[in-house]
């Protein structure tokens, strides 16, 4: 553990948890929804680009790039591909996409008419997308030159960080950003009124009443996207009730994992919180960016969220506004480990009918190139799989993530969801259903656990575990 101390992406040494449920390791999470139509092949098609002279030739021509707009946005993409224009006289790159660049890459994909490189979100199935044999095996690629022209570009990223991109030993998607997720509050706001952030269930509990007495709601969520409230609270306070084992159990779909005590109480919690009112009014019907702004504007003192929030509402904050990171509060006495830290990636794909692969891939390199990463750490505040790309001054917003990290015990992610979408959209619905009073927390898991099990029960849903 003492190499974790030590940088922020010792998440790499605890990335094997890919391989085991140890809970010391993390457990990997690839954002998904649906798949798209089978291609004739069962495995992704290996793309072979010789290992090329450093003085070699750029490949020219025209490349097209769609990209999930989520938090951190498409603009940096954007800029790279001109700069990379440039660099490189003779080349074209386009970049576009909107926040469901999924819904259009889907038919694309089916009627073989991809774009030369993607990053579909949160809502394309990437794995579904391997197992058909859509998208390259970058393996080899991995091994030609980055962007310097001397290292092979696959020592340029942390290792076990590019497992995560990995299927069945081959490299299917490669990572870009890592995000990590926790709450949120203004320093300034809790400073004024004399709150401190809460660091356990109890002390929320002891906080929230104030916090309401001021006018204010203690805490608000993104009730259109129930996911937060899964990611947020009920997970991990799964966690600090039962540990690894309960999470574990979960993600495995273990019978009767979903209605077991520790997912229980995680969700009684939730229920708690909603029958004393500590919740802002009306917040099942806001998107994520309302009621982030509402967080922003006072109305709420706490959200949860990941760390693209800086950047996904910058045009919201104030002038001279601050946001601090800090962990769920933690269940008191529970077996859980206070430090687990959650994280995530999103993978960029190369889709084997592409017209121009070569291109893209370069055109990805120039971007995962030392210094764009260190540029986009700075720009978006988050960390990037590239070594020594988080070595900088980092933002303000990222340095309580940092130390988090720093003192974490267990990095984790959630699987679930990208496995066992129809699984996934049924626990959201029983989300809702407890926070509008329409379900009891018993009720909530009762509702999950039969999903569950509808997922255990169907032999053509291919199984996996953590």
């Amino acid at each position: 553990m003492m190499d974790m101390r030590r940088s922020i992406f010792a998440l790499a040494l605890l990335a094997i948890g890919l391989a085991g449920c140890s809970p010391d390791k993390v457990e990997t999470n690839n954002p998904s929804g649906n798949s798209v139509a089978n291609n004739d092949s069962s495995e992704a098609s290996t793309l072979n680009l010789k290992m090329a002279p450093t003085d070699a030739p750029k490949p020219g021509g025209t490349a097209e790039i769609q990209a999930f707009k989520g938090g951190y946005g498409i603009d940096f993409f954007q800029k790279c591909a001109k700069d990379y224009e440039t660099a490189h006289p003779g080349s074209k790159v386009t970049v576009d996409g909107n926040p469901e660049v999924w819904k259009q890459l889907k038919p694309r994909l089916a009627n073989g008419t991809p774009p030369d490189l993607m990053f579909p979100g949160w809502g394309m199935d990437h794995w579904g997308l391997a197992e058909e044999g859509q998208v390259f095996d970058l393996g080899d690629v991995l091994k030609t030159p980055s962007a310097d022209g001397k290292t092979p570009w696959g020592e340029t990223f942390n290792p076990d960080l590019l497992k995560l991109g990995q299927l069945d030993g081959k490299q299917v998607a490669l990572p870009l950003y890592l995000m990590m997720y926790g709450w949120w509050y203004d320093p300034d706001v809790f400073a004024k009124n004399g709150w401190t952030p809460p660091k356990t269930w109890s002390e929320l509990m002891i906080l929230a009443p104030k916090i309401k007495a001021k006018g204010m709601a203690p805490i608000t969520f993104q009730g259109q996207y129930p996911y937060y409230m899964v990611y947020g609270m009920l997970m991990p306070w799964t966690q600090g009730n039962g540990g690894m084992a309960a999470i574990n159990a979960c993600q495995n779909m273990m019978p009767g994992a979903w209605k077991s005590s520790s997912v229980l109480k995680a969700a009684q919690m939730i229920e708690e919180l909603r029958d004393k009112g500590f919740f802002e009014d009306g917040a099942v019907s806001l998107t994520h960016t309302q009621a982030q702004t509402d967080f922003l504007n006072g109305k709420a003192a706490m959200v949860a969220c990941g760390t693209w929030i800086k950047s996904e509402m910058k045009d919201i904050l104030k002038p001279g506004q601050k946001l601090m990171f800090f962990l769920p509060p933690t269940v008191d006495g529970g077996k859980g480990e206070p430090t687990a830290l959650q994280v995530d990636i999103e993978p960029w794909l190369v889709p084997v009918k592409a017209k121009n692969p070569q291109l893209a891939i370069d055109y990805y390199k120039f971007m995962t190139s030392l210094d764009n990463a260190k540029a986009f750490v700075k720009e978006k505040a988050t960390f990037m799989s590239i070594k020594g790309s988080n070595d900088i001054e980092l933002p303000e917003e990222l340095k309580a993530p940092a130390a988090a990290f720093k003192d974490s015990k267990a990095v984790w992610s959630i699987k679930f969801r990208q496995w066992y979408p129809t699984f996934e959209k049924e626990l959201e619905n029983s989300m809702t259903a407890l926070v509008t009073k329409k379900a009891t927390a018993q009720e909530f898991c009762d509702r999950v656990e039969k999903a569950a099990q509808a997922v255990r029960e169907d032999d053509s849903i291919k199984k996996h575990r953590a």
